[in-house]
């Protein structure tokens, strides 16, 4: 047993010293990976927090390029492509929380665990809450400020307050604010679908941290009321041990199924207004916006996609947290048009469909700026991060529509630039800047910038290739 424990002690000093004298110089991302893997395996199961974080920002100091835009690749396409998913996210970047025959709570790693470039954003965390058809979530409190997204489903959403209790009905679209420490529970009243809520959480306690506290349960989950004495909560609750212990000393998990009758008990006339709002009023705070409701925002709209919008600033829950929301529709075939957030990095969670993310990544080398494609994936699920002044394109499969939820954060003052179709900004140059900056009679520059009349939302490159080809004249043979 002692020298067990000696072995314990003595393994994450080694790994200390094996990581500082380890050389960081032309190390591939794969390095930074391995690295955090040891990092994890050494200290997470010692349950030691700080010693994890000391050991993955060694990773990150020694392996992630000076500049924190990533590290450089100079060996070919291969290499390149290594570092492309370091902007996507999948399944296995989410750590579950908590999961059931009944529903699960997942929450994605730290953004900056990758690289630095997303230190801006560092103090918001994105989670995915799902519950099966008739299912209640017990009553549970966050050290952080809550914006709830409602992907799929509709049911009933409880908020507690000191002045009593708010009810709201939810459904697919609708998005809420919430303060920290707010006590609130549901349920999905649906008898077939899966609700499904993503969540941005921005900590109040610890950048980047944050805990849920649940006052109903017992032993799992456990209830934070068991932390207390038996002789405090005596006399908190004027009872006896017996009957704290059969309240707080059952089993029965986050997530409980229940009856009819329940469902239509808990499902009861709301009692705080819900739905979308629209016109200049602020009070945002659980009432309810509708994003993808015709009468809202909607910023862009042609026959290739649709994008509603709601500013940082056009409530003031989200101008306190400095977020916007937008959401995406790309018609099967299309893309949205190349353009950049000027302040904002954006979170793009996909919400149904499948496609392709194209980013401009800028890389610091000696002879200039270099320009890394960054090219991924998606499907429902991903996460796809944006950097403020990346140009990016998304683009719809042929298959089907693409719906994405953009989750803008440090968006106060944002503004999109897009850089192709009828509302390119570059449109604005004066004729000699434009013979200037592209070495060609402005002529030529107009010829390329006005040939796409469409703007927000454009046929993509398989939609355009099939226009050439049936607008190309026949060749006599």
């Amino acid at each position: 047993m002692i020298a067990r424990t000696r072995a314990q002690v003595l393994l994450p000093i080694l790994l200390f010293s094996t990581l500082l004298i380890i050389p960081s110089f032309g190390i591939p991302i794969r390095k930074v990976e391995e690295c955090l893997s040891k990092c994890k395996e050494s200290f997470f199961y010692h349950q030691d927090r700080q010693l994890l974080e000391k050991c993955e920002q060694i990773c990150f100091d020694k392996y992630d390029g000076s500049h924190g835009e990533g590290i450089e690749k100079k060996e070919g396409e291969q290499q390149r492509g290594e570092g492309q998913n370091r902007y996507c996210y999948g399944e296995e970047n989410f750590e579950y929380w908590m999961k059931s025959e009944l529903g699960h709570f997942k929450v994605l790693e730290r953004f900056t665990e990758r690289f630095k470039l997303l230190q801006g954003i560092g103090n918001f965390r994105l989670a995915i809450l799902e519950a099966n058809p008739r299912t209640f979530v017990l009553p549970s409190h966050m050290d952080a400020e809550e914006l709830f997204y409602v992907m799929e489903g509709r049911g009933v959403l409880n908020v507690l307050e000191i002045s009593g209790r708010n009810s709201y009905d939810i459904e697919q679209g609708q998005i809420f604010s919430f303060d920290a420490g707010s006590q609130a529970y549901l349920i999905n009243k649906d008898d077939n679908k899966k609700l499904r809520i993503a969540m941005l959480l921005h900590p109040v306690s610890s950048p980047g941290r944050f805990k849920e506290f649940f006052d109903a349960g017992g032993r799992a989950p456990e209830s934070f009321y068991r932390s207390f004495s038996t002789k405090v909560l005596e006399a908190a609750f004027n009872t006896t041990k017996d009957r704290l212990e059969k309240l707080f000393g059952q089993q029965r998990g986050e997530t409980i199924n229940a009856t009819e009758e329940q469902i239509k008990a808990l499902t009861e006339p709301p009692t705080a207004p819900g739905g979308w709002f629209i016109g200049p009023s602020k009070q945002c705070r659980r009432s309810g916006v509708s994003l993808t409701s015709r009468q809202n925002r909607v910023w862009y709209s042609n026959e290739h996609g649709e994008l509603y919008k709601i500013y940082a600033c056009d409530y003031s829950d989200l101008c306190d947290l400095g977020v916007e929301i937008s959401f995406a529709n790309i018609s099967r075939g299309s893309m949205m048009a190349p353009h950049y957030n000027s302040m904002a990095t954006l979170a793009a969670l996909v919400v149904e469909g499948e496609g392709y993310f194209e980013m401009a990544c800028p890389h610091i080398e000696q002879g200039g700026t270099h320009y890394q494609a960054v090219r991924s994936q998606v499907s429902p699920g991903s996460v796809f991060m944006i950097p403020a002044g990346h140009p990016v394109v998304a683009v719809a499969s042929r298959d089907e529509n693409l719906q994405v939820l953009f989750l803008g954060m440090n968006a106060k003052h944002n503004r999109v630039h897009f850089l192709a179709g009828g509302n390119n900004v570059l449109n604005h140059m004066e004729r000699v800047a434009k013979e200037l900056s592209f070495n060609a009679p402005a002529r030529v520059v107009d010829e390329v910038f006005n040939a796409q009349k469409r703007a927000g939302f454009l046929p993509g490159p398989d939609e355009i290739h099939k226009e050439e080809r049936g607008t190309r004249p026949w060749t006599a043979i």
